[in-house]
């Protein structure tokens, strides 16, 4: 795909009319799974003229990512709610390719679109296989954008950590009641925690979900910045704690990598008295985010219980798996 992104420019913004309505055709609410994404992506290709024909299932999660046999990779959230983040990402995508910054470019198509009740974005394909960063890696890059100020007449939002947690919890029939019950109690608190914490590194652009999952390199090796829905304007050390929890309680990366992180950008967050509760809210994310996948996939579901069991009882994190 060519260098240049049709769409960016001066003046970027980020919450633009959306320029596709769901059809009649359109059949919100189908259960998340391989094959109803699968369907969803051949009638998104057919509206933007692309070949599905052995497209791969990289991950399915928030997002269902595919990739297609053309070096182009297909983004479809769960449902039409997502739409604000899918226009955001584009338009992150394009002002960061304004500014040559390593991340990945939107396809220069009239997009997001709306299919099956669900919002599809295309993109350029970094590289034909899953070459994650290393945590020195991340790190770098974040240095790198935390310098960087919001483009002029941007409508980059404000960091809001809990906008889509009470979304997964009330949709998601999987919980038990008391699981629920307790995940909202839980819930309540930690927004109590989060409004009380004082930040010490200046406020500015944020990925909102970095951690080496999010940064592959490309086919020269360069890593390149992923998964832009969660841009927005917050405190940093949000984007910093999550590598910090991946070390310091579920043993993800090792002492070496995690002071090479903290080495590649310059401040180590686990020294921030905020950095408990902020953990704590992190975790508590990635908890909520894994039970949307729990409805249709055992392993994750086991992951889940085990999880919960350790936010009611305090128990160690080290046996939690990554996904």
């Amino acid at each position: 795909m060519p260098e240049s992104v049709t769409g960016a420019g001066d003046s970027v913004r980020f919450m633009t009319e959306s320029q596709t309505a769901v059809s009649p055709a359109d059949r919100p609410g189908s259960p998340f799974t391989p094959e109803s994404t699968r369907a969803t992506l051949l009638r998104a290709c057919a509206r933007v003229g692309l070949d599905p024909s052995n497209a791969r299932l990289i991950r399915i999660g928030e997002n269902a990512v595919y990739r297609l046999v053309s070096p182009v990779v297909a983004r479809i959230g769960r449902t039409a709610a997502y739409m604000d983040d899918a226009r955001k990402e584009v338009a992150v995508a394009r002002w960061l390719a304004v500014e040559s910054f390593p991340a990945v470019r939107a396809l220069p198509s009239d997009q997001p679109l709306v299919v099956d009740g669900r919002v599809v974005t295309f993109w350029e394909s970094v590289s034909e296989v899953e070459d994650y960063a290393s945590p020195a890696e991340l790190g770098a890059l974040l240095a790198m954008l935390h310098k960087m100020g919001a483009p002029a007449e941007s409508r980059l939002p404000r960091l809001e950590p809990f906008s889509r947690v009470e979304r997964r919890i009330a949709g998601n029939d999987w919980f038990t009641s008391e699981d629920a019950s307790f995940l909202r109690e839980r819930l309540a608190q930690l927004r109590d925690d989060y409004a009380a914490l004082s930040f010490e590194l200046p406020q500015g652009v944020i990925h909102g979900d970095a951690s080496v999952g999010n940064v592959i390199r490309d086919r020269t090796g360069r890593p390149m910045l992923l998964d832009l829905d969660g841009f927005a304007l917050g405190p940093r050390e949000w984007d910093l704690v999550l590598t910090a929890i991946y070390y310091d309680r579920f043993g993800w990366h090792t002492a070496q990598e995690y002071d090479a992180y903290t080495r590649a950008y310059g401040f180590d967050v686990m020294r921030w008295p905020g950095y408990r509760v902020l953990g704590d809210v992190r975790e508590f994310l990635m908890v909520t985010w894994l039970g949307q996948k729990a409805g249709q996939d055992e392993r994750a579901a086991s992951e889940v219980r085990k999880r919960i069991r350790a936010l009611r009882t305090g128990a160690e994190r080290d046996d939690w798996e990554p996904y």
